[in-house]
């Protein structure tokens, strides 16, 4: 099965925690916070949303900064994706 997002729809998966700092602290499971960096995985053909005209500015494979609780969560296959619009998406990561 695949997800294909309509309008300006945007489909992420998120990447995972990182187990240690950067200075070799190793997290506990209370310390993690789930991360709000996702690659994007699908991308809406735009168009016309709500009057206005939408150009898509990210493509899949792009790493992105998202809203910490934009989105509605989808499981398909045991893989957890969250859709969302592309007006969550704060930041691509370079």
């Amino acid at each position: 099965m695949k997800l294909t997002p309509l309008a300006d729809r945007v489909v992420l998966k998120m990447t995972e925690a990182e187990e240690t700092t950067k200075g070799g602290i190793i997290l506990t499971g209370s310390a993690k916070e789930k991360p709000s960096v996702a690659e994007v995985i699908a991308v809406g053909p735009g168009g016309v949303v709500d009057g206005k005209a939408v150009t898509m500015s990210v493509k899949p494979g792009d790493k992105v900064i998202t809203d910490k609780y934009a989105g509605t969560k989808v499981t398909l296959e045991d893989v957890e994706y969250i859709i969302v619009k592309q007006g969550d998406i704060l930041a691509i990561v370079e």
